[in-house]
């Protein structure tokens, strides 16, 4: 999607050419896939890798080509290279962030620093798996590696990924293995490998794992999920840091991370938007970030003199507040500087989780239950909005009947929550184990409910990822739950609610049994970063440019559906989720796409044990008389002690099926 306001530059103080296909050989023999865009000029200058499976032929493509061929007009060398396993890449890809994935790009920046373009300056871009994989190689120590600019990534693995939240099993640890299930198991372009690519695409086929097996096996932070997690180190990276993200996207908590950790140059950046590049990112207002990233390229990789270096070392977005709905395009708000997160403009205010709300002062100690249905948070929207639909979270009255909640009095004044809030709880449980969500929501007057911000628990987790513990049933216990950080303008007149409930669902997997949770207001409380709205904002920045865009044929426009249905005799509730991406052809090369993805969450109010996912991938390649499908399965359900997995994947060649496997799995729930 290409917003309106998105300016299209044609003319650039260097003219580019665009390498289509080249090989870089890895010391192994395996030869990677590399697009280049280059200045055809003979003057060296500084590379600029992206790295990612995502397949440069077809797959980022359209945005490949609105940000690559900018920075070389600007003087780069920009080199977008498949993995290995991935697109036209030779080898085998087992695992996210394996080492083998570090080593291989440690290689391919050696070799980019020795090419004769190339002035021995290396940075890294990237955006969620290649911002992982910027901060990753970073920690590595590439003499070459100079700088890096990661997008919607995160420092940490276990804690904020998609695989697990507070401790609690996120329902998109089966929504990205099955993504990647289709995703890997396409064949490379015959038209740039040649009669070769049905061998690799079999191969792929018979190596290709199915990662969710994979990911379960680790419900605690353990060494698998360290390995990766720059936060374990942060001293280790050496190359200045430029962290960006957005209040739509999950992993927004990592850039003031980043920031406080990182010992080297860093900035970090947080607009309003989704998971995308901020130059054509929703909701808008988009900016001008080509032009930031060449500041920070022109600095740290020509040595030229920039003051982005001592602007604020986090610019953020204020959002302002608005009603709940299922997608934004436009946010409105204000861009404001911090020389620290949290700043010395913060002040914590206090509000005790009194029995008839939230009170400055606390009142005398009332124990209150919340038992939650298992359908409560179908109003969650996505852990990680990326694909522009519906992905929100609506209005949080559906949520909110089925929680613990406590307001504020009418607000006397509009107030800035800026930062993290958390809630610090005493608690009690009837069972071993159970999970928390806390919402922080904005009420309107007519009673609406926007959620400013969330944070969940498995309580088993109360002490520790590393090593969780079940629970003492009726024994109390001090919690802290930390939210995630946010820049939300709350107006006069509004209140603040906390809502807590013993389910979010599909956002995370159900416990093993209903839980009853005693809530003991009067000692717990909310603590609120509020900031001082007098600071003067930052410098303004540029309108979003690219350059032209990929020139494709629509063929079946993208859609993108979500609902929510409920039996009136049984109870059964079931949310559906359609992403079609749509029909294309490449102008360029004429290689047809068509991707839809179908998921199904079902469950019973009254039966966790109920819960059913089932995710359904259709992939297609086409060129003239050359058509590839592929189609996966899996589905998820589970007992009290164990997770069950069921998945197929079948490739077609033509109408006639080629290959067919399947995976049958039991994996222990391990206080989960």
């Amino acid at each position: 999607m290409i917003s309106n306001e998105l300016r299209i530059v044609t003319s650039f103080p260097h003219t580019v050419a665009e390498y289509e296909n080249e090989w870089i050989e890895l010391a192994d023999g395996c030869r990677l896939a590399a697009r280049m865009w280059r200045p055809t000029d003979t003057t060296p200058v500084p590379a600029i890798l992206e790295y990612l499976p995502y397949r440069k032929r077809d797959g980022t493509a359209p945005r490949d080509e609105l940000t690559h061929p900018y920075f070389a007009g600007h003087g780069y060398a920009c080199v977008r290279v498949d993995m290995r396993g991935n697109g036209e890449s030779e080898g085998l890809m087992h695992d996210e962030y394996a080492r083998q994935e570090q080593e291989d790009a440690l290689e391919i920046i050696a070799w980019l620093a020795e090419q004769p373009w190339c002035n021995g300056n290396v940075g890294m871009i990237g955006i969620s798996w290649g911002g992982f994989n910027g901060l990753q190689v970073a920690a590595r120590k590439p003499p070459a590696l100079k700088a890096v600019i990661t997008l919607c990534s995160t420092d940490d693995r276990y804690a904020d990924d998609v695989h697990y939240k507070g401790g609690a099993l996120l329902m998109e640890n089966l929504g990205w293995a099955s993504t990647m299930l289709a995703y890997s198991s396409r064949p490379p372009d015959p038209a740039l490998v040649g009669d070769r690519w049905r061998e690799m695409w079999m191969d792929r086929l018979d190596n290709t794992p199915l990662l969710v097996e994979t990911w379960l096996s680790h419900p605690y932070r353990d060494d698998y999920w360290r390995h990766g997690s720059v936060c374990e180190n942060f001293a280790a990276i050496d190359a200045a840091v430029f962290a960006v993200g957005g209040w739509g996207d999950a992993y927004s908590n990592a850039i003031p991370r980043l920031v406080n950790g990182v010992q080297a140059p860093v900035k970090g950046l947080i607009g309003p938007w989704v998971h995308k590049y901020p130059h054509f990112a929703v909701p808008r207002p988009a900016i001008g970030f080509l032009q930031e990233a060449l500041r920070w390229w022109n600095h740290w990789l020509k040595n030229e003199p920039d003051d982005i270096v001592d602007e604020p070392a986090i610019r953020a977005y204020v959002m302002d507040a608005a009603r709940p709905q299922g997608a934004y395009e436009e946010r409105g708000g204000r861009w404001i500087g911090e020389s620290a997160w949290p700043s010395a403009a913060i002040n914590v205010q206090s509000w005790a989780l009194n029995h008839d709300g939230l009170g400055h002062d606390p009142t005398p100690e009332t124990p209150l239950i919340v038992s939650s249905p298992q359908h409560t948070g179908t109003a969650c929207g996505e852990y990680c909005a990326m694909w522009l639909g519906p992905e929100w979270p609506i209005d949080q009255r559906l949520d909110d009947a089925y929680s613990l909640t406590f307001d504020t009095p009418l607000l006397p004044d509009s107030i800035d929550i800026v930062g993290a809030p958390a809630v610090d709880l005493e608690v009690s449980c009837d069972r071993p184990q159970a999970n928390l969500a806390v919402r922080l929501c904005d009420i309107w007057p007519d009673g609406a409910s926007t959620r400013i911000s969330y944070g969940i628990l498995n309580l088993t987790h109360r002490d520790s990822h590393a090593e969780p513990a079940p629970l003492q049933p009726g024994k109390r216990y001090r919690i802290r739950i930390a939210l995630d950080d946010i820049a939300y303008a709350v107006p006069a007149g509004h209140q603040l609610r906390i809502a807590i409930s013993t389910a979010y669902w599909p956002m995370i997997w159900p416990s093993p049994a209903t839980a009853t949770i005693t809530l003991y207001s009067g000692t717990s409380s909310l603590d609120l970063p509020v900031r001082n709205t007098s600071r003067p904002p930052p410098a303004p920045f540029s309108a979003p440019e690219c350059s032209t865009p990929m020139r494709r044929t629509v063929l079946r426009e993208s859609e993108h559906r979500r609902s929510t249905t409920q039996d009136a005799a049984t109870g059964l509730t079931e949310v559906t989720i359609v992403d079609d991406f749509g029909r294309f052809k490449n102008d360029a090369h004429g290689l047809v796409t068509d991707e839809v993805a179908r998921e199904t969450h079902r469950i019973d109010p009254v039966d966790p044990l109920s819960c059913r996912s089932e995710i359904h991938w259709t992939e297609q390649l086409e060129r003239g008389e050359w058509q590839v499908r592929i189609e996966t399965r899996t589905t998820m359900w589970s007992d009290r002690e164990n997770f069950y997995i069921q998945a197929e994947l079948e490739a077609f060649e033509g109408d006639t099926k080629t290959f067919t496997r399947s995976w049958d799995r039991r994996l222990r729930r391990n206080l989960v």
